[in-house]
């Protein structure tokens, strides 16, 4: 039918009879039998009848299935809870005999018919996606959903030499919804009713959970995907896929890879690789010469500003790094501040001046009682690595030149230097997001002291001076 109205109808009266079929044990279970064979053989009328409904069970999930991708949106959801009803109901009374007692049961095809259905390669199914979501906090659920999504990726991509955009978007968006709980649950939270649980099921234990969702990302990170959605991944993977990983090392490849591409992808893989570094014990010498590479002109106007100077403060916090590296970092900025915007410039200003408080030995940059008379500045901005950039023989002259910016708050920011450096850091959080707009808006709502003078001879009467040509020809009568 092309009427919705009479095909969400049919949804409803389908799930309601299947429904009541499947909770009065009415269908077929066990293999089912071809259905040609069983009605022309002899066996009896129930049987019969058994094994007719449970094909016409079957084709009715075929056909839902089919309408998770229906141009109607109302009609994709009715089919999805309708489908989803059928997931419950069938759990909770299988159409598979137990071949043993305490074995787990559950209607995995049915649920793959649902995941695969989701996981369109035609259209965007991302606001029905958003409905699935509360489906995802049952521990079953959300268990098979990361294995039928490992097989949806397998067959997609087998069947497609040049996977659509929209399956990879589609799959990401599902996966990103998968959120594991931090600690082993204290009472599981199942989708399909048991009865009782046993100890030996996989879906009960957050462990398989972990192995689960590994295998999931690492299914999908495996292939080549869209340049924004690599972005994507990018972001959540240091809070919301390395912790939850069983072995979060099998990420290094994926990272070190995005790290080698440049850019905005360097930059996000950088806090993946630092979590690896610091809580996996992960040997990669080469992490601040990559973040020291990242420091160009562009670094000020890219859409990741904000969090890629959190991120560096982040990395350079500890104050075991040696003197050369932070030096170098320090000059590097200092050298980039030269050409940076203003609203830049207030941010990177109070970060060098912090590299220096937690370094003292790097505050020769800006005081050297001894040192030699230096003709040239022997930084060497062209060299890629921070140990041979010989930083530490320079000085941030750059800092005193932008004492004589033309903006106030940048020449005040750059004559901090001039005095000695309090010891607590000035927090750059409320620094990160600033904009022109709002250093121009702050500009206007400053009220000076007093007036400006717009004369520098202070008037004398109405018409000036008793010489001058407007007091000659005007009186006052």
């Amino acid at each position: 039918s092309e009427d919705q109205e009479e095909i969400q109808e049919a949804v409803r009266t389908c799930s309601r009879l299947f429904g009541a079929l499947l909770e009065r044990g009415e269908l077929f279970v066990g293999q089912l039998p071809s259905e040609e064979m069983v009605m022309t053989g002899s066996r009896g009328a129930a049987r019969k009848y058994k094994v007719w409904m449970r094909h016409r069970y079957h084709s009715c999930g075929n056909r839902l299935g089919e309408l998770l991708g229906h141009p109607s949106f109302q009609v994709k959801e009715l089919a999805l809870s309708a489908l989803m009803k059928f997931v419950q109901l069938e759990g909770a009374h299988p159409l598979e005999k137990s071949k043993w007692e305490g074995n787990y049961l559950f209607p995995r095809e049915l649920f793959k018919l649902v995941v695969g259905g989701l996981l369109s390669p035609e259209e965007d199914q991302s606001l029905l996606l958003s409905q699935f979501r509360e489906y995802l906090d049952y521990d079953d659920t959300r268990y098979h959903t990361m294995q039928a999504a490992v097989e949806a990726v397998a067959r997609v991509t087998g069947q497609h030499p040049e996977v659509p955009p929209a399956f990879w978007n589609n799959t990401f968006t599902l996966l990103s919804a998968v959120s594991l709980p931090r600690q082993e649950p204290t009472v599981s939270s199942f989708y399909v009713k048991r009865t009782e649980l046993w100890d030996t099921w996989k879906v009960a234990h957050l462990k398989e959970h972990r192995k689960a969702f590994q295998t999931m990302w690492l299914s999908f990170l495996k292939h080549k995907l869209p340049l924004s959605l690599y972005k994507k991944v990018l972001l959540i993977t240091h809070d919301a896929i390395l912790p939850q990983l069983a072995q979060p090392t099998l990420m290094i490849d994926f990272l070190t890879r995005a790290c080698d591409l440049g850019g905005a992808l360097s930059l996000l893989a950088l806090n993946g690789l630092f979590i690896l570094i610091h809580k996996h014990n992960l040997e990669y010498p080469d992490f601040y010469r990559k973040l020291y590479g990242l420091l160009d002109p562009s670094v000020f106007h890219v859409k990741y500003r904000a969090r890629f100077f959190h991120l560096a403060d982040l990395f350079l916090s500890s104050s075991h790094l040696p003197a050369y590296l932070v030096a170098a970092f320090a000059k590097r900025l200092a050298r980039l501040a030269l050409t940076a915007p203003p609203e830049a410039l207030l941010m990177v200003l109070p970060f060098i001046c912090n590299l220096l408080r937690r370094h003292p030995a790097c505050r020769v940059l800006v005081h050297r009682p001894h040192g030699p008379e230096l003709d040239a500045d022997p930084y060497d901005p062209g060299e890629k690595d921070p140990a041979q950039s010989r930083a530490l023989e320079s000085s941030l002259w750059e800092l005193q030149a932008l004492q004589r910016h033309y903006h106030p708050e940048v020449s005040k920011a750059a004559s901090v230097i001039n005095q000695a450096l309090s010891v607590p850091e000035v927090s750059i959080a409320p620094l990160l997001e600033l904009t022109a707009y709002e250093i121009f808006e702050r500009d206007l709502k400053k009220k000076g002291s007093e007036p400006v003078p717009l004369e520098f001879i202070p008037a004398q009467g109405l018409l000036g001076r008793p010489g001058e040509l407007c007091a000659q020809h005007f009186t006052l009568s």
